[in-house]
């Protein structure tokens, strides 16, 4: 028995599509997404074509329809470069990719104070925000045990706090800004994440290493990967459990 595809309908609930209008986007007949709703598995173009229109990925929406090995192969096509050392990225390339962003834009770190202390990004994101993208920013709450610890594990101790601390003192221009939202947050992170809508830089954390000495990963989201998608959920559960900033 074909069970209802109840990840398909909220997703055109919550954007307000009908079936209708998501059959009139595809140029299909709006029996044919009826009958995708009730659990039936569209052909890969139409899979394709729906999850760009909904602006989802396509392996949440139909989880089984691939096989592991082209969920493999796709996840593998979304690394766009690989950096060993966050230092060695090029400076130009964080700036390059926030100015992509035409509606997300993501940062979840413990103090992340390259980019604070950035003031052409933080011309970026004030921009963005004012043209109507939403700036989300996850710092960790300088007084919170998850932040001490990473101090000990870097081997900066206080430093840490403190650098968070600095953070929130160079984003007070961005704190007013409609768009721009700020958050704290207590989770033990393993990765920094810089997100542009569907395209992100990974920055890895190591054991007695700082952050800048860790390597980045480049990813853009590409059709039936899985790592884009891993990662912006983790961000969003993070952002759920966050306080925002006062």
């Amino acid at each position: 028995m074909t069970m209802p595809n109840e990840r398909l309908r909220t997703a055109m609930l919550e954007r307000g599509v009908s079936p209708s209008d998501l059959a009139e986007a595809l140029r299909v007949d709006p029996k044919s997404v009826e009958r995708w709703v009730s659990g039936r598995t569209p052909y890969r173009r139409h899979r394709y074509a729906v999850a760009a229109h909904l602006g989802v990925d396509e392996v949440y929406l139909w989880p089984d329809a691939l096989s592991a090995d082209q969920v493999a192969d796709a996840s593998e096509s979304e690394i766009v470069n690989i950096y060993p050392h966050r230092w060695t990225v090029p400076s130009d390339l964080w700036r390059h990719v926030f100015e992509t962003a035409a509606s997300e834009i993501g940062v979840l770190v413990y103090s992340g104070l390259f980019v604070s202390e950035d003031a052409g990004i933080q011309r970026i994101f004030r921009r963005k925000a004012e043209a109507g993208v939403r700036v989300r920013i996850l710092l960790g709450d300088p007084d919170s045990e998850m932040v001490a610890q990473r101090g000990v594990d870097e081997g900066v101790y206080d430093v840490q706090a403190a650098k968070i601390r600095n953070a929130l003192i160079l984003y007070r221009p961005l704190r007013d800004v409609d768009g721009v939202e700020f958050r704290l947050h207590r989770t033990v992170l393993y990765n920094s994440i810089y997100r542009a809508d569907d395209q992100l830089l990974v920055n890895t954390h190591i054991y007695s290493f700082t952050a800048a000495q860790a390597p980045v990963l480049h990813l853009r989201r590409v059709a039936g990967g899985s790592m884009v998608s891993t990662y912006l959920d983790s961000f969003e559960r993070v952002w759920d459990d966050a306080t925002p900033l006062q």
